[in-house]
């Protein structure tokens, strides 16, 4: 190399440095048996995902696995190739399966060694409790020579931060999430910013979109999940479908202001199917709708058993504009509470257009609201006809002139009684926020 090369050489090392710490990633790994199991629900994951995000550390991986060390040693050598920041939950308390720093000490070839301060932790915290530590507790006071403590406030379970080697941090946790929280706020976090983490943040909202399938909404808005910041990715469930809309900036703020014009131009693509974001429901929506047009409704279901009724309660102060409803499971009460003609419930049966109707009106009637919704079905297992299969769903919905029609769907590919009762509650919900938003912003909608 030339003298006169030497700055461009300086700026070539300074590119390729950036670069290398712009790649940097974590990978969670979760261990225990329990959780290949189904036995216990992996919400630590859930919440170093989202934790990450907002120190802007990227991750690409997570893996669960068993109380077995050769197995575990297979995961961490696939993780230190292509991970920076190995963050491990579980496998730390005092019973022979639990081997999280045993084996991540051998893999290293590092010897664990009893550090004196934890075994007084867990002393304390025993007599704290009227209890003796028993021996099998000393040996969480094991851990790999060179790594540092990381407390728990609350448990026995310390866990470590160490640097096996250069590029490679490991952290550990007990797998039981409140301690794990508490750990990582209080001492993950302020380690991570240290080491320059958290100068970024990668921030997401969640569009939400009813009526529409994910293929479809994804072919309306392909152009969009080309973006490299803010990212656009669809997916779908329990018979919605969600954008995730993600930017890395400096801020909330500045994610934020990133994220905002890509969400209206979606919102613009997709009219009415777009019914809200991150904790937006359909129900919360429609209360917002009839709070703002001081309107009321009222329920009456059937296959849903009270699932309608439900959702409109979990929302706070609900009681402004809903009144109530009627399980009307048997057909004496659909005659009885809601006036259903019987000779109708006869010739066309309770699951039925006809049905629906009267039963959406006979609600609204006898509550005196503004709005009433009815759902009528068969939800399965049994039950279905060739005529009339399992999944068949009638939605009745009276206006506040008494106008009244009925909707029908058919969620037989659907599996389950549970997710058909679902989306059969949310798509009554659907029908009644799009009848409010065309009202109110004259867009086109189902007409009565």
């Amino acid at each position: 190399m030339q003298f006169g090369e030497s700055g461009k050489y300086l700026d070539n090392l300074k590119y390729w440095v950036s670069e290398i710490l712009n790649q940097m990633s974590a990978e969670i790994i979760c261990v225990g048996t329990e959780l290949l199991l189904g036995d216990i629900l992996n919400s630590n994951a859930q919440f170093i995902a989202q934790q990450l995000a907002q120190l802007g550390i990227p991750h690409y991986y997570q893996t669960v696995v068993g109380d077995n060390p050769e197995r575990l040693k297979q995961i961490i050598e696939i993780a230190i190739s292509r991970a920076q920041i190995l963050i491990f939950t579980g496998g730390l308390g005092p019973t022979p399966d639990d081997l999280t720093c045993e084996t991540i000490a051998d893999f290293f070839s590092v010897p664990l060694v009893e550090r004196p301060e934890i075994i007084e932790d867990i002393t304390q915290k025993f007599a704290q409790r009227g209890r003796v530590m028993t021996p099998s507790n000393r040996k969480q006071a094991l851990i790999p020579r060179g790594a540092e403590i990381l407390p728990n406030p609350t448990g026995t379970a310390p866990g470590i931060i160490w640097e096996p080697h250069p590029g490679i941090t490991i952290f550990t946790f007990p797998g039981i999430p409140s301690e794990m929280y508490q750990m990582w706020q209080e001492t993950a976090v302020p380690f991570l910013k240290n080491q320059g983490w958290g100068k970024e943040i990668i921030y997401s909202r969640s569009l939400k979109f009813w009526g529409i399938g994910e293929s479809a909404l994804a072919e309306k808005v392909a152009s969009y999940l080309k973006l490299p910041n803010p990212t656009v990715a669809p997916y779908a469930g329990k018979g919605e479908v969600r954008l995730r809309v993600s930017a890395k900036a400096t801020s909330q703020t500045a994610a934020e202001a990133l994220i905002a014009p890509i969400e209206k131009q979606i919102q613009e693509i997709a009219g009415l199917d777009y019914y809200g974001a991150n904790d937006d429901t359909l129900a919360s929506v429609v209360g917002q709708l009839l709070r703002a047009s001081q309107e009321t409704l009222s329920v009456a279901e059937s296959c849903t058993g009270g699932g309608l009724g439900q959702m409109l309660t979990e929302i706070s102060g609900s009681s402004d504009y809903f009144w109530g409803g009627v399980i009307s499971y048997d057909n004496s009460v659909k005659v009885g509470l809601l006036g259903v003609n019987a000779e109708d419930l006869n010739q066309f049966g309770a699951v039925s257009a006809t049905v629906a109707q009267q039963m959406a009106l006979g609600v609204k009637t006898r509550l005196a609201t503004t709005w009433g919704l009815s759902i009528t079905g068969i939800a399965g297992p049994t039950g279905g006809t060739d005529t009339k299969p399992v999944g068949l769903v009638y939605i009745g919905l009276a206006g506040p002139k008494d106008e009244v029609e009925s909707f029908e769907y058919r969620f037989g590919v659907m599996r389950g009684r549970a997710l058909i009762r679902h989306v059969s509650a949310n798509a009554a919900l659907d029908l009644l926020r799009r009848k409010l938003l065309t009202r109110i912003n004259g867009i086109q909608a189902p007409s009565f």
